[in-house]
């Protein structure tokens, strides 16, 4: 029998190591993983994402891109974007309006236009294994004191209710 109440969304903006640890660290996050999501059209290619697996009564869609949003620099057009898309990829037409509203309703609380866009999911590819659960396995590495853990810092702050670090 499938789990009405876990579902799936890919989610893009920054470095994966980064995205990956911050939804690692959330309640309600049963799976994260990270690599490269592509879409369709000028987005066809490769771009760094995570897939996060979620349990919806546990953490809502809306938290998570609000998350998401706060975590990458959502409000950016800067010369990485290629590698560092902005996203969020939908699985389904349902999601797809549901991340749209959700954006809309989320637009008030940033100062600059959100340039997060909404994109279908074609195809993942992982990262190399070296790479998986890159904060989890080293916290002490140079890149997860200057990046990461500001970021943790910030969901402990913001989200304290949501965060099991």
């Amino acid at each position: 029998m499938l789990d009405k109440t876990v579902s799936k969304i890919a989610l893009g903006g920054g470095c994966h190591w980064c995205t990956e640890a911050v939804f690692q660290s959330l309640k309600g996050v049963l799976k994260v993983e990270q690599g490269y999501v592509a879409s369709t059209g000028i987005n066809k290619e490769y771009s760094e994402a995570v897939i996060v697996h979620f349990n919806s009564d546990s953490i809502p869609l809306a938290v998570l891109i609000e998350i998401h949003l706060y975590t990458h620099k959502s409000t950016s057009n800067h010369s990485f974007r290629t590698k560092y898309r902005s996203a969020v990829y939908y699985f389904s037409e349902y999601q797809a309006t549901m991340i749209s509203q959700i954006l809309i309703d989320l637009q008030p609380l940033f100062k600059e236009p959100i340039i997060t866009r909404v994109l279908p999911f074609t195809s993942f590819k992982a990262s190399r294994e070296c790479l998986h659960n890159y904060y989890l396995r080293d916290p002490d590495k140079p890149f997860c004191k200057r990046y990461i853990q500001p970021k943790l810092k910030f969901l402990k702050e913001k989200f304290s209710s949501r965060t099991s670090v």
